[in-house]
């Protein structure tokens, strides 16, 4: 088996809004094996400025994978435990080679006959901004909906306040993303205000790192809390385990990208399912590759609650997919 990777710019349509600023491009790279004249794809995704991996010698180690691609599966896991956007690349890639075409996990959803919830992610902006997406949403028949907040709560909370006196939490859910946006002083004051609007829940309320204080708010919180930055970098499945008994969270949320591909997806839900944890899958900006890999391994988890998973309708230079989304419904094109 060979291998090679290659680094590619993704290109916003519009400039996106995050809590890290906006942005106007993604950087990711592309890893193909290739066995007896059949070639498996991977995306390594790597999101800089919030992956555990985004450091100097990332593509030295890309590289290093491509000269070590025949080496043993676990020793290359161990070998790349620091680099979960490598190593979910090449848990794809592997996949991609067994089963062909646009495979990773075949399934009725591959076949065609069954899809995936998915929300509706509303992005930074301004007020009327921010109400363009959401009505076009609603026009597309989402029934769950999740906003980015955490910039300018004063106008975001009357955005919720208005979409709450139009949809009762019955005909509408909505899920807020701080992205770690508020002091633990702001955050208990926020969360009553997302219980009075019954939001279903909030991600990552303050910075990531602060066991003790996201302890405390899960422990008093009216609205449920959701970690997602805190899961990032937390590589032993022993500290994992801490994390979870020390702050006992409502839900976890997982990208495959940032913690460790599908198998480190896997490690965290039977952490959570243990201790009765809810949790859901989302993608992190991911080209087509990385995304249909996501939603064709999310569907085998067999979650009852809306994904987070993206449509790849972002990019202006996206590769070919076989996913298309019907109203909330993300589906697998067969031809």
């Amino acid at each position: 088996m060979t291998a090679k990777y290659s680094r590619y710019l993704l290109e916003f349509k519009r400039p996106s809004g995050t809590s890290r600023g906006v942005l106007h491009v993604k950087e990711t790279f592309i890893l193909e094996v290739e066995d007896n004249g059949k070639v498996g794809t991977g995306e390594c995704a790597v999101f800089r400025g919030l992956s555990f991996d985004d450091r100097p010698d990332y593509e030295e180690k890309l590289q290093w994978l491509c000269e070590n691609i025949n080496q043993d599966v676990l020793y290359l896991k161990e070998e790349l435990k620091e680099f979960p956007s490598i190593w979910f690349g090449y848990e794809q890639a592997v996949l991609n080679l067994k089963h062909g075409g646009h495979l990773y996990f075949p399934s009725e959803f591959t076949e065609g006959k069954s899809s995936i919830v998915i929300n509706g992610l509303i992005w930074m902006g301004d007020v009327h901004y921010m109400e363009e997406q959401i009505r076009e949403k609603l026009e597309n028949g989402f029934h769950c909906i999740k906003l980015k907040i955490g910039v300018d709560w004063e106008s975001e909370h009357k955005v919720l306040q208005k979409l709450r006196e139009k949809f009762s939490k019955d005909q509408l859910e909505l899920r807020v993303d701080a992205n770690g946006g508020f002091s633990r002083e702001e955050a208990v004051v926020v969360l009553q205000q997302l219980a009075d609007l019954h939001i279903h829940s909030i991600e990552q309320p303050i910075k990531a790192g602060n066991w003790a204080d996201m302890a405390s708010l899960c422990a008093i919180t009216p609205t449920p809390v959701a970690l997602d930055e805190e899961l990032i970098g937390i590589i032993d499945p022993a500290e994992k385990k801490v994390l979870l008994e020390t702050i006992k969270p409502q839900y976890i949320i997982l990208k495959p990208a940032l913690v460790g591909g599908f198998a480190g997806s896997d490690e965290w839900i039977s952490l959570a399912e243990e201790q009765n944890i809810g949790w859901w899958i989302t993608s992190a900006l991911e080209s087509n590759i990385g995304l249909n890999a996501i939603a064709q391994y999310t569907f085998t988890k067999k979650s009852p609650m809306p994904q987070g998973l993206g449509t790849g309708s972002l990019f202006v230079n996206n590769f070919e997919s076989n996913l298309e989304l019907s109203n909330e419904l993300l589906r697998f094109k067969t031809s």
